[in-house]
């Protein structure tokens, strides 16, 4: 405050347009690609000094801040990875090498591969995958025989249970069993209570995985407006309560809420989990606003889309995830995340 006493206001005010004119300048060189090879920490100032610019010149100007940019879910999960790698690097000089156990019942093809894609990005970021692959015919009581022994196995820091299971085991009950100071997925009833209380002591993977592409893109969600569609216990309502964590201003819709355009049309921030293909119009976006598209359906044999249509989203949007590309990179990424932060409680005990 003594500085700025020597400051005439009109000083002030000249030297702020000066600066704003160089950042838009210089800023409006870098395409997406550029913006992200800034070392992740400068980054993230960089953009929120830039939004700081937008919100004081008013949301017109503010549009450059964007410029159209496709949120990139491979570059942003890459940059966690390196950060998670370099954790397990120094936890392992501690005597502690963070452990994950993930447990599969079944033949599902889906979930095969994406066990496969789990023990790989294990093995890459060095922390010990313990598979346990199940024959379909596997017992409610034999799973949660194994689910016991994996709680009580001190090299353990998360357990993961596939989903979905065979017909004859309770989902639920599975679940439940998994201690929570385990729990990487996060869907133990315990962590949903700490996450609705504002404790979270671990968090859902893939609204997890949306908060830090928008921390990552530099989007402030402090008094905006989020639109979350979609009202599922493993994206929709945990997500609704991240943001609301980070003081947004949140409305919960689904399938069958009433007027859906103009909910949608309301949002500074739009996040779709609904599982309905492009169910989400890109005319119903506002101008400007940020969308995060969760949602991937297949069309035909091989095309994949989400459930907002993002060509026509992107063209008034300032900044939409790609399906694929966007938010699916993030879910195993924070899943190695929490396993990691499960083993720094490990090693401070």
């Amino acid at each position: 405050m003594r500085n700025r006493s020597i400051i005439d206001d009109n000083t002030l005010n000249c030297c702020w347009r000066l600066l704003m004119s160089f950042f838009r300048s210089f800023f409006s060189t870098f395409t997406h690609p550029d913006i992200f090879t800034i070392h992740p920490s400068l980054r993230i100032v960089i953009l929120q000094f830039i939004a700081c610019i937008n919100e004081f010149n008013g949301t017109e100007q503010g549009r450059f801040f964007y410029v159209d940019k496709i949120i990139d879910g491979k570059a942003i999960a890459a940059e966690i990875r390196e950060e998670i790698a370099a954790d397990v690097v120094t936890l392992k000089e501690q005597g502690v090498t963070p452990g994950l156990a993930v447990v599969l019942v079944g033949e599902d093809p889906a979930s095969r591969v994406y066990v496969t894609m789990k023990e790989k990005a294990c093995e890459k970021a060095g922390i010990f995958s313990d598979e346990h692959k199940l024959p379909a015919e596997t017992t409610e009581a034999q799973l949660l025989a194994l689910i016991e022994e994996l709680n009580n196995d001190p090299r353990i820091d998360g357990i993961l249970v596939q989903l979905p299971l065979p017909d004859h085991i309770d989902e639920s009950k599975v679940l439940e069993s998994i201690s929570p100071a385990k729990d990487a997925d996060g869907f133990h009833p315990y962590n949903v209570g700490r996450l609705v209380t504002g404790n979270p002591l671990y968090q859902p993977c893939t609204p997890y995985g949306v908060m830090k592409m928008l921390e990552h893109t530099g989007v402030d969600l402090k008094g905006k407006e989020v639109v979350v569609v979609g009202r599922s216990n493993i994206v929709g309502k945990p997500v609704a309560l991240m943001c609301l964590a980070q003081h947004a201003t949140v409305t919960l819709c689904h399938s069958r809420t009433q007027d859906l355009p103009g909910k949608v049309a309301q949002a500074d921030v739009v996040i779709a989990a609904v599982g309905r293909p492009e169910m989400i119009k890109g005319a119903w976006i506002k101008e400007g606003a940020v969308v995060i598209d969760v949602g991937v359906n297949r069309v035909g044999e091989k095309k994949l889309v989400g459930d907002v249509e993002f060509e026509a989203a992107k063209e008034r949007a300032s900044a939409i995830t790609p399906v694929p590309g966007g938010v699916g990179p993030m879910t195993i990424t924070m899943l190695l995340y929490n396993t990691v932060e499960g083993a720094k409680r490990r090693a401070n005990q």
